[in-house]
């Protein structure tokens, strides 16, 4: 697959000399091949080789094309939103405790919080190697804006995760849809707005563009993640792999679903489904009794329809901007597809 061809130019899955010296320059004194290769290639690959949609590039390569951009000279930046993301998924394991990632036991399972806490940040960082290594391909004002880019949304995004910890840590009972979306907006949503907008920066285009295309790719976050709440909730093969149907009231997460539970619910009903939310409990039997009580409300039905909406109006917002184009086409039905999955 053409994603990996480009990390491991960047990461392989063998840490040697001469890759710590492509990254880190050369050694004032000795590098401990070993320690490299145990603490950060050997874990982070375990977690890379599990597969993962790998929706995040593709999605920059289709803007790429739709906004007129060349391929070959941005695919190095691919690995941006890609080695972000698992990232983040490697920390969001430790902070919700969580057993199981991908069909396999989380990484601080395996390795250790220590090792995994350190190889999640380091894959935060790495992939802005790209932009070093290829910098003479691009102007300086370009690559400015581009550096701001991403580190405004990997600001947001330590924000929207912060909401979601507070929330699922029971600290408060009344989160209304404009918070949670806004949640959304910072921890899932800056990803896809940051590849957006990072491919059609470095294709040339224009902040204008940029920030519409961005916007766009926020709703296509928001919505990725409903659509993951839902298949949550609804979805025995996605649920297989991330440690059984409802793994989310497990966590206590306050989710667009659950949200409108509580807005919906009469008392008794909303009392219960708050009460086991903060229990975290891994009991299978009070998860469906949760889950009964949000299907009495209909709120996953009124979540899917929100996700359709978001993406509905959040493309007739862009439609202008791109020109008819069989990329444009493709665009659009990936972004359909990604709402519709079923895994």
């Amino acid at each position: 697959m053409e994603i990996e061809k480009i990390i491991k130019k960047y990461f392989p899955r063998k840490a040697t000399e001469k890759w710590l010296e492509f990254v880190f320059g050369k050694p004032d004194y000795s590098f401990h091949v070993e320690a490299a290769e145990e603490a950060l290639t050997k874990p982070v690959w375990d977690f890379l080789s599990r597969g993962g949609k790998r929706w995040r590039p593709l999605l920059f390569l289709l803007i790429t094309k739709a906004v007129g951009g060349n391929v070959e000279k941005v695919k190095d930046f691919f690995i941006i939103p890609e080695l972000v993301h698992n990232g983040t998924l490697i920390v969001d394991d430790i902070e919700d405790d969580s057993l199981m990632r991908r069909g396999k036991p989380c990484l601080h399972k395996i390795f250790g919080i220590d090792i995994a806490i350190n190889a999640g940040n380091f894959i935060y960082f790495l992939p802005l190697l790209a932009l070093v290594k290829n910098k003479d391909k691009f102007k300086d004002k370009v690559l400015i804006r581009v550096y701001e880019v991403y580190f405004q949304e990997m600001i947001n995004l330590h924000l929207g995760q912060a909401m979601d910890i507070y929330w699922h840590k029971g600290k408060t009972e009344k989160i209304s849809e404009a918070q949670y979306l806004q949640m959304c907006v910072f921890k899932t949503g800056c990803l896809p707005r940051m590849t957006a907008k990072l491919a059609v920066l470095l294709s040339g285009g224009k902040d204008k563009l940029a920030e519409e295309i961005g916007r766009m790719a926020e709703a296509i976050g928001i919505a990725f993640q409903i659509q993951d709440d839902i298949l949550d909730l609804t979805g025995e093969e996605f649920a297989k792999k991330k440690g059984g149907l409802g793994k989310d009231i497990t966590e206590g997460k306050r989710s667009l679903i659950i949200i409108h539970t509580l807005r919906k619910a009469k008392k008794s009903d909303r009392e219960r489904l708050i009460k086991i939310l903060n229990a975290h409990t891994k009991n299978q039997k009070m998860r469906n009794e949760a889950l009964g009580i949000i299907n009495k409300y209909g709120s996953v039905d009124y979540a899917r329809k929100k996700a359709q909406k978001l993406i509905k109006d959040s493309w007739n917002k862009i439609d202008g901007f791109l020109t008819d184009s069989p990329a444009k086409n493709q665009l659009k039905e990936f972004i359909n597809y990604l709402v519709e999955r079923k895994i």
